[in-house]
């Protein structure tokens, strides 16, 4: 261990800061979310400087570094861009014994300040000792999607109650077990939820009745559209927790990938021809049936639970027989198929209206009729894609600009432009399968100007080759 690491209490201490520009001001801020008292020296000051200056929140004075300056104070920082000065910060730091950080300076820095991840109380330092600052943060950075910041809160109502903890936990083991109890039991889950008087009450009845048997839980997460880097934060951490993972076939494998290697992984994706209500009946039993072993199950789904993913239903579920659930949304295929085919669906001038909607239910709904400067975008649309434009073209022009998005965000995106008048036709050519959206509106015509991702496909006509269609063409989603 090249350094020691120590956390310092600097509520109400002086500390001086030397440099007043953006550099030390980021360690101001950062000393006074510590609680310390700040001094400034510089020659000049950067204006968010002076501004706290002004407002009374640190003391600023500008002036040429003078030893005298480090009386009094419990920690130096040096952070100007004259080598010399910091030198000089330095040596004179040592002379009085007291610490001294030099920015980006290692060598002259008796003191490093880490990478941070706060969730305060609770406080995670990670440094390099200055060989690799940039290291430090990319750790930083992977420790912050797996912390979550309801951590926090559990860590302080727990400094509360700590009195009423060791008096009714007397033995080391009694409070292992029940710090244990508060991180992966209902208080947390209270918490996360933003319910503080709950997680108290909760508290409080273990205080005096003792704690119960962790209950099983059912997370219902949405997976994004396929890559992995659109995952949520909330839906990585739920990847890390689960002990059961019932995921969806159009969830991607990179997104599995990021899941705790020791959770049971089943599949129960529908495919199209298998009778669906036999197979959402199936999860509901499989999710009983884990939840209530005392294990946390993860629904994990493509794109978002809530948008066509039946978890409305799922939800209900759970309810009706009492399991704990939460639900960590995702981003629904419309939007990340929209941005990663460069189509935005709303544009001013364009569109201004936005549809979400499913083949399955287009006639029920009477899709075409609408005004122009409204977009639509069909879930499931591939499979009845004759019988969806037909419905449009009863009251929309064949020249009505269209795009189908396969594999909207994954490395084998394609992105079909066309009319209503030729789509159908140029899918058949192209072999457009599942998963697939279709995008009808103004808009849809821009992606070919702002298409940035994947493959855009031209007509069979002009590209001078037609692909065959392959088994599994034109299947619903």
């Amino acid at each position: 261990m090249e350094h020691f690491p120590l956390f310092l209490d600097l509520r109400g201490r002086r500390v001086l800061v030397v440099g007043a520009g953006l550099v030390a001001a980021r360690k101001i801020a950062l000393l006074r979310s510590a609680g310390a008292r700040v001094t400034v020296v510089a020659k000049a000051a950067h204006p968010s400087v002076q501004a706290q200056a002004e407002r009374g929140e640190i003391d600023l004075h500008l002036s040429t570094f003078e030893p005298r300056w480090l009386n009094g104070m419990w920690l130096v920082i040096a952070a100007t861009d004259d080598e010399a000065l910091n030198h000089a910060v330095a040596v004179a730091a040592a002379e009085r014994h007291l610490w001294c950080n030099v920015v980006d300076d290692a060598a002259r820095s008796s003191a490093q300040v880490p990478a941070i991840v706060d969730r305060a109380p609770i406080t995670i330092a990670i440094s390099s000792g200055g060989a690799a600052p940039v290291i430090a943060r990319r750790l930083r950075e992977r420790i912050e999607a797996l912390v979550a910041p309801s951590i926090g809160a559990l860590t302080a109502l727990a400094r509360r109650r700590r009195a009423a903890i060791r008096r009714t936990r007397p033995q080391l083991a009694a409070r292992r077990r029940f710090y244990h109890w508060l991180l992966d039991g209902p208080v947390h889950d209270a918490l996360r939820a933003a319910q503080p008087e709950r997680a108290e009450a909760l508290l409080a009845q273990a205080l005096n009745e003792g704690e119960s048997p962790v209950p099983g839980k059912v997370l219902l997460v949405g997976a994004g559209p396929g890559d992995p880097g659109l995952l949520t934060l909330r839906g990585l951490r739920a990847l890390n927790e689960a002990d059961v993972i019932l995921h969806d076939r159009l969830v991607s494998d990179e997104v599995l990938q990021l899941a705790r290697r020791d959770a049971l992984r089943i599949s129960v994706g529908k495919t199209p021809g298998e009778d669906h209500e036999a197979t959402q009946r199936r999860i509901h039993a499989l999710m009983l049936e884990h939840a209530r072993q005392g294990l946390t199950v993860v629904r994990l789904k493509g794109g978002d639970p809530l948008v066509y993913g039946r978890g409305g239903e799922e939800l209900l579920a759970l309810r009706a027989h009492g399991i704990a659930c939460e639900v960590v949304p995702g981003i629904t295929a419309a939007l990340a198929c929209g941005a990663y085919a460069g189509i935005p669906l709303t544009h001013r001038g364009l569109a201004d209206r936005l549809t979400l909607a499913t083949a399955h239910r287009s006639a029920d709904a009477e899709a075409a009729r609408t005004e122009s400067g409204h977009t639509r975008v069909y879930y499931m649309g591939v499979e009845r894609l004759g019988t969806l434009r037909a419905q449009l073209l009863r009251d929309l022009p064949a020249d009505t600009a269209c795009a189908i998005v396969e594999n909207g965000s994954r490395p084998e995106q394609r992105t079909l432009h066309a009319t209503l008048a030729t789509v159908l036709d140029e899918a058949r050519a192209h072999a457009i399968a599942s998963p697939a959206l279709l995008i009808v509106g103004e808009v849809a015509a821009l992606g070919q100007e702002l298409a940035w991702f994947g493959q855009t496909l031209t007509s069979p006509a002009r590209a001078g080759a037609t692909r065959a269609p392959e088994d599994g063409a034109l299947l619903a989603a």
